[in-house]
């Protein structure tokens, strides 16, 4: 009996040891949920490997499960038993889960490093990409290019020129999207930027970008897999199209293609890091450390070197330097340098969360039309 109740003791030493240590490699692996592909790439390279090489006994997991962001963090809040640790996601996800309590807020002074000349962090991101519960890490765009080859005595330079069939002859291959492509619509009709979302949200505004559409609509052929605009150009089938930077940039500097991006009204919007509630203190603790070190300005630096994305803080721009695969000088092509920034449009979450599924359901009626 005396040797059954020592076995026992000792079993269960040995079954609260195990769970102790279990807890505590949990708590030192970090499940960090992103896009995939070439992005993915960039954060490992610029981010996980020198945070992993400073922090002894931590593991990442990367999860390439972002597409389905805010449904992951809903069904493991409802569930109680939250697996994810830090999500990259879009802003408006962001700030829709933000509004239902399941991310935690982050406080820029606590969280976030300061610029290396002081400058402290909620001052040093653009402005209008910090989030209540949101870092952004890079900024992409949504822009114009086009195939040189199709315009020997130079391409559009404007939004005007893209709506411009008869200058600028060939079919547009434009998003089968209603954001983006209805402010556009309002800036080649002449609207001014800063009033574009003002006018967008009055029923005369929606009238205007729809007829301006109108304009353009039977030399649109319409994508919606961001391989499809680099491909369009190369093949012949469209000479200018709406495409992501990036997608752009890997064709030209790549595959050579003789491609041209048109900068002017760029549409910008950010990417980043959420944290949803609920982690343990400790792994909020390890969380905490990975968010401020990977926002940092040379982590964000060091991230274009893999990837034509803009870093999403402005001490970040001057540290950019030459692409890893290539040697190519990345500065001219990121989306945040100040010559290409000098016209962007800030794509507008809050207006599209707002009026979205009404101008969705006008679109998509308008396309059928």
């Amino acid at each position: 009996m005396h040797n059954v109740f020592k076995s026992t003791l000792v079993s269960a030493v040995v079954a609260a040891t195990f769970a102790v240590g279990s807890a505590q490699a949990e708590d030192q692996t970090l499940t960090i949920v992103s896009w995939g592909g070439a992005y993915t790439i960039s954060q490992q390279k610029a981010y996980d490997e020198p945070f992993l090489a400073d922090h002894a006994g931590v593991k990442i997991i990367n999860e390439d499960k972002s597409g389905e962001g805010l449904a992951g963090i809903r069904a493991q809040a409802a569930a109680g038993s939250i697996s994810w640790d830090i999500v990259d996601m879009l802003p408006s996800d962001a700030q829709v889960a933000c509004d239902e309590g399941l991310l935690e807020e982050i406080d820029p002074e606590t969280w976030l490093a300061a610029a290396a000349d002081g400058t402290p962090a909620s001052e040093d991101f653009i402005e209008g990409t910090l989030g209540e519960c949101f870092v952004p890490s890079i900024l992409y765009s949504t822009l114009f290019a086009f195939n040189k080859e199709a315009f020997p005595d130079g391409g559009p330079q404007t939004i005007a020129d893209i709506w411009d069939t008869k200058k600028f002859p060939g079919k547009r291959a434009l998003q089968k999207s209603a954001g983006k492509n209805l402010e556009w619509a309002l800036i080649a009709d002449g609207v001014a930027v800063d009033k574009v979302y003002e006018l967008l949200a009055t029923e005369a505004g929606q009238d205007q970008a729809f007829a301006s559409l109108d304009k353009i609509k039977d030399s649109v052929i319409w994508w919606d897999a961001g391989a499809q605009p680099p491909q369009m150009l190369a093949d012949g089938e469209v000479t200018i199209a709406s495409a992501y930077n990036g997608r752009i940039f890997a064709a030209q500097v790549e595959e050579n293609q003789p491609f041209e991006i048109m900068w002017t009204n760029q549409m910008f919007e950010a990417d980043g890091w959420a944290v949803p509630a609920g982690l343990s203190e400790e792994k909020l603790k390890l969380v905490k450390e990975y968010i401020k070190f990977s926002t940092d300005t040379q982590r964000l630096a060091d991230q274009a070197k893999y990837i034509s994305y803009g870093p999403a803080r402005n001490s970040s721009s001057p540290l950019v330097g030459k692409h890893e695969a290539t040697g190519v000088d990345m500065k001219p092509h990121m989306p945040t340098s100040p010559e290409n920034l000098k016209t962007a449009v800030k794509f507008n979450d809050v207006f599209w969360t707002e009026y979205g599924d009404t101008l969705k359901e006008r679109f998509n009626a308008w396309l059928t039309q």
